[in-house]
């Protein structure tokens, strides 16, 4: 079961959702970069539950307890960084019935048939989002590392059921820094309008009351990454980033830029002119998201995905019972968002600079690179 992604800067996560503890192991970090757990630890508590009604009320700690990978003074040493989360409360006996019953919209079943029952079935085992801590976790630091460099990576909820948020803008300026300054001000739910954020809540709480669940998508801005970072072809930053953004569990979809919409253009409409003020060569618009044959343009990286509902409700469902091969109901047990989408925010924003930060790493400016 590999479950590793990343060319210079590799990560590996490990465990499952009811294992004694989830971690992971990042290979690759530049040396010398000073981390700040209690910085890290704020950035774990915006994917944390118990914030409001649309997040489980299993209440994990998620304390980041570093393994390996820092010297005495707190730095990265070059070695390969652990990091360990302990899971403090589970409640595996919620799951008794899914070792006969598979839920719908989850693994279950895929798994059986693929393991044959050899799976952790408990709280989904490693299929579970409880296993975006430790990516959070280590994207947090990359963050942290790209901020440094003068890369900023923000995100928001684009939209929850119909309810949608304004979409950043497209290009650096004013609108732009006023948005980044919003996001990063909101709390619990991350919008750039709050009035937005109290209908989003509300839109969650229906469907909680309906022993339902919504989805909802989140678009995601990468400012201050300079131009030709990436490679054509297969290790393109559309390619790095989708990869990595398709390991979040309930993504169904990833767009850069424009994305769909863009088949309904014309070329003079899609295309982005260039321009330049005697040292700086920027597009006018960004319809390519950033991206143009899988290197960076200089303008911000903007990409959006699709967040489904949550698959765990309560009402009853149609399934099968395994053992007695036929068809049967399940109603789920145990804690489950209404809506992943809030707490998935941070959880995007770390596997994005993840990415963008293994992009920059393997695949550089070739004139930077012999600049340097």
């Amino acid at each position: 079961m590999p479950s590793s992604f990343g060319n210079t800067l590799r990560v590996s996560i490990f465990g499952q959702s009811h294992s004694a503890g989830i971690g992971c192991v990042v290979e690759g970090l530049p040396s010398g970069h000073h981390v700040d757990l209690d910085a890290l630890a704020a950035f774990m508590a915006r994917r944390a539950p118990g914030q409001g009604s649309w997040t489980t009320p299993r209440a994990e700690p998620d304390a980041v307890k570093v393994v390996a990978g820092l010297n005495v003074r707190g730095d990265t040493c070059g070695a390969p960084l652990a990091l360990l989360i302990e899971n403090t409360n589970t409640r595996s006996q919620d799951y008794d019935r899914l070792l006969t019953h598979p839920r719908p919209g989850h693994a279950d079943w895929p798994a059986q048939a693929k393991w044959g029952g050899s799976q952790d079935v408990r709280g989904g085992g490693h299929f579970s989002g409880r296993l975006t801590a430790p990516l959070c976790a280590a994207g947090g630091i990359a963050r942290a590392i790209l901020g440094e460099r003068g890369v900023r990576v923000a995100a928001h909820l684009a939209s929850i059921a119909e309810v949608e948020d304004e979409p950043f803008a497209p290009l650096p300026g004013t609108v732009l820094d006023r948005q980044l300054e919003a996001v990063t001000a909101a709390r619990p739910l991350t919008t750039i309008d709050s009035a937005v954020a109290r209908r989003m809540a509300q839109a969650i709480d229906a469907a909680r009351g309906d022993q339902d669940s919504v989805g909802g998508t989140i678009e995601c801005v990468a400012t201050g990454l300079p131009a030709g970072v990436g490679s054509p072809m297969f290790d393109g930053l559309e390619n790095l980033l989708a990869r990595a953004l398709f390991g979040i569990p309930a993504i169904k979809g990833v767009e850069f830029g424009a994305g769909f919409a863009a088949a309904r253009l014309r070329g003079s409409e899609d295309n982005d002119p260039w321009h330049t003020d005697g040292s700086e060569v920027m597009p006018t618009s960004n319809n390519a998201g950033g991206i143009l044959g899988g290197l960076s343009t200089g303008a911000p990286i903007i990409l959006r995905v699709a967040i489904k509902p949550t698959s765990s409700i309560s009402r009853p469902q149609q399934t099968i019972d395994m053992a007695r091969g036929k068809d049967d109901t399940v109603e789920v047990a145990g804690r489950h968002d209404p809506c992943i989408a809030p707490r998935a925010v941070p959880v995007v924003e770390a596997t994005c600079a993840l990415a963008l930060l293994d992009a920059w790493l393997s695949f550089p400016p070739e004139h930077a690179r012999r600049n340097a």
